[in-house]
């Protein structure tokens, strides 16, 4: 088991620390009836139980006897988070906690915060555990903690770690690992079996483009498709990000990072389906075979598309994924990738705007994320800038005029390539630029959470 998934024990070891969860509004009277000693401390540090404050109280040997928690006014699982992230090593047990707030969803946050990369650099303190509380199911939490841990993984990991080739051997273990069938198809063979997009943007790079495709399931069950942006590092092309705007293009692979996980999550959860994710997986490079802007190049879908602009590169490989996807014709499809910094203009680094026709899936997605905690946004795909994407001698191009409403565009170009109903598509930051509870600095898995709520009501729970 990894790190994260052992931060949740199933019993009580002999010595456990209590932690009392608090509300701010609950704290006097709490505190009331304590010790003085108790009292005097709490006020020394100022604590009363404000969102996300830890206050660890001493016993007479010097260890932690017990911790007090804040949680504010508006308690949630996630907090929780907090507490994996910054305790000491040991094992705890929930003593005292709001009876609203769901054991397995703290579970879930604890472990979320345990998570530290430690691919070349040891973890600075030894993970603490959390005794799951009565009722929290802790195999469940695992599962989705440990999905969690493996995305961020991935995208923490640079690009000289995780470029195509690296990328491409995580999904295969995945598949192997979960009973899963894999294709990919690798360079000049995208050609020849019809992704043109994908070869044009990637084949630049002194490794391969290649699409990947795993299937899992009966054949007879619905049918989920997954896909996920899969760029291990984006320059720009020769459409040259700034060096502030390419820093952090290792997580360019951050859809395919969360698309793989939660593929992941579900073949392990046995999710009654026929599963399906799609990765187009290629290094947004420069060399004398580049592609540049004003090329036209054709597409899977048989559209051309007059390349405005090199760093629009997502929606181009995700056009030839999500046409080979819709040929099978899922009941269900996502897709999932870091593709406009215009959605962290409009609405931050927490907040995953998404896109969809179908009211139903709107809805359930929007009920799944204020169940996770796990923030999305509804956005419209705006049919009067459709036409803003026209071309004057392809059928489309990749940008919109001018410079706003960049995640609408992408999401309506994507449309363009999508002939399924059901269909969502999630404009991910895969980033969190400082610590939150949960979310500790780093790669983040936006989005995973809430579309696995979703799917569990929609195939489980139905």
């Amino acid at each position: 088991m990894a790190m994260t998934e052992l931060t949740i024990l199933d019993a009580a070891p002999v010595t456990t620390t209590p932690i009392h969860a608090l509300r701010a509004a609950e704290w006097e009277t709490w505190a009331a009836s304590r010790p003085e000693s108790l009292r005097r401390l709490a006020a020394a540090y100022d604590f009363r139980a404000q969102a996300g404050r830890i206050l660890l109280l001493p016993s007479t040997d010097g260890a932690i006897e017990r911790v007090l928690f804040g949680l504010g006014d508006k308690p949630t699982a996630m907090q929780f988070g907090a507490l994996g992230q910054h305790l000491p090593g040991g094992d705890y047990v929930v003593a005292w906690a709001p009876r609203e707030i769901d054991a397995t969803a703290i579970c879930t946050a604890w472990a979320m915060g345990a998570y530290a990369f430690t691919r070349y650099k040891p973890a600075r303190r030894a993970a603490p555990r959390l005794v799951a509380p009565d009722g929290a199911d802790a195999a469940e939490a695992r599962r989705i903690a440990s999905a969690v841990a493996f995305a961020r993984d991935l995208i923490n990991t640079p690009a000289n770690d995780m470029g195509p080739a690296a990328l491409h051997a995580a999904a295969e273990a995945v598949a192997h690992d979960c009973g899963a069938r894999f294709e990919a198809i690798v360079g000049d063979d995208l050609l020849a079996q019809n992704f043109p997009m994908i070869h044009a943007v990637g084949r630049a790079a002194k490794e391969a483009p290649r699409f990947l495709r795993l299937s899992w399931g009966d054949e007879k069950a619905p049918r989920v498709t997954l896909v996920g942006k899969g760029v291990t590092f984006d320059s720009g092309g020769l459409d040259i990000k700034p060096d502030a705007g390419m820093r952090l293009m290792k997580k360019d692979m951050g859809g395919a990072a969360v698309a793989l996980a939660l593929g992941r999550l579900a073949m392990q959860a046995s999710l009654p389906v026929r599963l399906e994710v799609i990765l187009p997986v290629v290094e947004n490079a420069i060399s004398g075979d580049a592609f540049r802007p004003g090329d036209v190049v054709p597409t899977r879908k048989g559209l051309s598309v007059e390349v405005d602009n090199t760093d629009a590169e997502g929606r181009l490989i995700l056009a030839d994924a999500l046409a080979r996807a819709c040929e099978d014709k899922p009941e269900l499809m996502l897709d999932f990738a870091t593709l406009t910094g215009a959605a962290r203009v409009a609405l931050g680094a927490d907040v995953t705007p998404f896109y969809t026709d179908d009211e139903a899936l709107a809805a359930d997605c929007t009920k799944a994320s204020a169940d996770t905690h796990d923030a999305l946004w509804r956005m419209p795909l705006w049919d009067a800038y459709d036409p803003d994407m026209d071309s004057p001698i392809a059928d489309l191009k990749n940008t919109g005029d001018g410079g706003m409403a960049g995640s609408i565009y992408g999401g309506l170009f994507l449309r363009r390539f999508v002939t399924v109903p059901h269909w969502a598509h999630f404009d991910i930051y895969a980033w969190a630029p400082k610590d939150r509870p949960a979310r500790p600095a780093g790669a983040d898995t936006q989005a995973l959470r809430a579309c696995w709520a979703m799917l569990r009501r929609r195939y489980i729970h139905s």
